[in-house]
């Protein structure tokens, strides 16, 4: 059985994790709540995380500080960043935010519906990543064993995986079109284009077997 997708949740307060860990008991995902985000680092350093929601106030080292070394850091800054603040802080935080690397912004209070429903969409989104991970080392490695008719079905399977995260990527610029979320254009661009090079590189893969 898959292990659960692994989230992180920063935030000082504890019953503020508390609520987190109860808004997503119904997703197939485990919570890793700190209070800190030095803590925050350390976990980052040990484990893999598909998605990271960020308090901003925080003592000691704020939300911002945190993601600007979350982003500093080749291992971890393709995690997308999710900040929470309270509804009286927002504004020039949001600019700050989005400015720090952040894909999404909510403030507190939140609709529990609409977290649920854009971590499902980050979640997704890491699953298909891993599993197209997977199946580009195992079509190297048929690559490298001298292709044949496994080689075949591995690109097969790679060009049914590559349809969903292009997929993916429609969905959440359609989530941005609709106006719930415009300013997270920069980042869709960034991962659209990076899906269209690996569409590049598997179209050549088939052409060359």
């Amino acid at each position: 059985m898959p292990h659960a997708t692994k989230i992180l949740a920063v935030d000082d307060r504890e019953e503020n994790l508390v609520a987190l860990a109860a808004v997503l008991d119904a997703l197939p995902v485990e919570l890793v709540g700190v209070t800190s985000g030095r803590e925050a680092l350390r976990e980052l350093i040990n484990d893999e995380f598909a998605l990271i929601l960020l308090d901003v106030v925080m003592p000691e080292m704020d939300g911002f500080e945190t993601a600007g070394h979350i982003k500093s850091r080749p291992r971890t800054r393709d995690i997308p960043i999710i900040f929470l603040t309270a509804a009286g802080e927002a504004g020039e935080q949001a600019y700050q935010g989005y400015a720090a690397g952040a894909v999404d912004y909510l403030t507190k209070p939140f609709d529990p519906w609409l977290l649920r429903v854009k971590v499902s969409i980050y979640v997704d989104l890491h699953r298909r990543t891993v599993e197209l991970r997977r199946q580009a080392a195992l079509l190297r490695e048929a690559l490298d064993g001298g292709g044949g008719p496994g080689c075949d079905r591995i690109l097969k399977a790679l060009d049914e995986r590559m349809a969903l995260v292009e997929g993916d990527v429609a969905r959440l610029r359609g989530e941005g079109a609709d106006g719930t979320d415009e300013t997270a254009a920069d980042p869709l661009d960034a991962l659209e284009g990076h899906v269209a090079d690996l569409r590049l590189a598997l179209d050549a893969l088939s052409a060359g077997t």
